[in-house]
């Protein structure tokens, strides 16, 4: 099967084939550093000690992941971003693997 039949995918919005950056190669630089702050300000709620210095990054988390999904939106509407959906054996076999990781916890996982 070719992975390109499978593509969920816009039409591609036409950019200039140049050395210099087009809309494209800038959203896809903004839209990866939004991933990367993210994730940051993720690891930074998690170690904040005072519940002040929580909520005020976590305000800021919001306002990043809000702009990740418009971006992601944006190019994905542009056909700049395309999704391969995964086979149903696939995601069978990926939430039997992650139930036996939850069977090795201490705790009940969450009912399903």
């Amino acid at each position: 099967m070719n992975n390109n039949q499978n593509k969920i995918q816009n039409p591609e919005s036409p950019v200039p084939k140049t050395p210099q950056m087009n809309d494209r190669d800038f959203l896809n630089d903004i839209l990866s550093y939004e991933k990367y702050m993210t994730a940051s300000y993720s690891t930074a709620m998690n170690e904040a000690s005072h519940d002040a210095l929580y909520q005020e990054i976590h305000s800021i988390f919001d306002e990043t992941k809000n702009m990740q999904r418009e971006l992601y939106s944006l190019m994905f509407q542009k056909g700049w971003y395309s999704l391969t959906p995964e086979q149903p054996q696939k995601l069978q076999q990926a939430a039997q693997q992650y139930a036996g990781y939850m069977s090795q916890f201490p705790h009940n996982p969450p009912m399903q």
